[in-house]
């Protein structure tokens, strides 16, 4: 890795000194973005083949989200959930008619999303299934991640996100990833008192872990069958980043409840919701849950335009045919030696780095240094994921820096 010049070093100095170390991020300090590139304060270009983990589906400083956004600043950006505002309304319409349900509860952060899933499940356990107070079990999967909250880490499997955190929140189950009878056994070791399955269609932090054909499909008819609700967290895998809307939809598989945030606000503003049905949000009274910001105008503006980009089925195709030369590509770095293995749907890949040719944390540096920006997780991984308004031939440029880098 280039050692950096003296601006980047003083706010890469800057933030050292005042900022609380719970990120080690690559090197480079960004100034502006757009698509699928960005400039740091020095004025290099990179390639982002990250997209801030999916919430960048629509690219950097997309036109129509900039516009949408600027349009709500004019006119109103917070009411509270107080009032009523002239936004909301046609955001849960339209985002519950995109995932096929009936209603929406919408919050800021993909972990707010996912906890609000969890107490969603529980009181539909105690209200609708007769779960005796205080016996709720949700069962979950080895290897995942659904965000940081001292609940969510309760149930990782991730010891640098759960050490140190306890005491943790009970009630929960983990069951290897992919197992489906591992999982029909934790469901009927007391299926009387299971409101849940909790899963990633895939797991994005693992390192893009896709799971074997037929699982999610089976995950539907035993939840279903058992009197169980399938949450799908969709919050990295979902609006269009695996070339369908949803990542379930490769198995035709329809959860109970979506979980949505990232590529929801664009890339511009935090948004998240969870959707299903009347029956499973209706649980909800007032008073009872809620968030100050969840649902703000400024929020519904930028997702209603994301719901309208995705309308189109634009960019699910794009991520569909650009995903194919990527996993083709990456297939023949595989055969060549270079990776031991990769993983993935659409524009989305868990690359393997083989232990000769160093840790993912390095070949990301060295990428850097190339002119690319990926980052690495678990040791020996990359992940890749770029805005899916890539063209062809930056995805190609950025594969072949990533050969030469595995070449070197």
């Amino acid at each position: 890795m280039s050692t950096p010049d003296p601006l980047t070093r003083r706010a890469l100095a800057a933030a050292e000194a005042h900022s609380a170390h719970n990120y080690h991020p690559l090197p480079v300090v960004i100034a502006s973005a757009e698509g699928a590139w960005m400039t740091d304060i020095e004025g290099r270009r990179y390639l982002d083949l990250l997209a801030g983990y999916s919430a960048l589906n629509f690219g950097h400083s997309n036109h129509r989200l900039i516009e949408a956004a600027r349009a709500q600043l004019e006119r109103v950006t917070l009411t509270s959930r107080a009032f009523h505002h002239d936004r909301f309304g046609a955001f849960c319409a339209e985002l519950a008619a995109l995932c096929g349900m009936e209603m929406v509860l919408p919050m800021n952060t993909g972990a707010e999303a996912v906890e609000t899933a969890v107490k969603t499940a529980r009181k539909w356990g105690y209200r609708i299934k007769g779960v005796p107070d205080g016996q709720a079990r949700i069962i979950v999967a080895e290897n995942n991640f659904h965000g940081r909250t001292t609940t969510l880490v309760s149930f990782s499997t991730d010891p640098e996100a759960r050490a140190d955190y306890g005491p943790y929140t009970p009630g929960f189950e983990i069951v290897p990833y992919g197992d489906l009878t591992a999982l029909e056994a934790a469901v009927d070791a007391a299926p009387a008192d299971t409101v849940a399955v909790l899963l990633e269609p895939i797991q994005g932090e693992a390192g893009v872990l896709v799971p074997p054909p037929g699982y999610l499909a089976g995950v539907r008819e035993l939840t279903r069958s058992r009197k169980v609700l399938f949450i799908a967290d969709e919050i990295q895998s979902g609006l269009g980043r695996t070339g369908t809307t949803f990542a379930c939809e490769h198995e035709g598989v329809v959860p109970d409840v979506y979980v949505l945030g990232k590529a929801l606000g664009g890339g511009v503003v935090p948004v998240s919701a969870v959707v299903s049905s009347a029956e499973i949000l209706g649980v909800h009274r007032p008073g009872e849950h809620g968030s100050t910001f969840g649902g703000n105008p400024l929020a519904c503006a930028v997702a209603l335009e994301v719901i309208a980009l995705l309308r189109t089925g634009e960019f699910q195709r794009r991520s569909a045919a650009l995903g194919e030369r990527l996993h083709h590509e990456l297939g023949l770095l595989r055969e060549a030696g270079r990776v031991t293995e990769v993983r993935g749907r659409g524009l989305w890949a868990g690359v393997d780095i083989p232990a000769g040719r160093g840790t993912g944390r390095q070949i990301s540096e060295r990428l850097m240094d190339r002119g690319v920006l990926v980052k690495d997780t678990h040791g020996a991984t990359i992940r890749i994921a770029p805005p899916l308004v890539i063209s062809e031939e930056d995805l190609l440029w950025g594969l072949e820096q990533l050969t030469a880098v595995l070449s070197e």
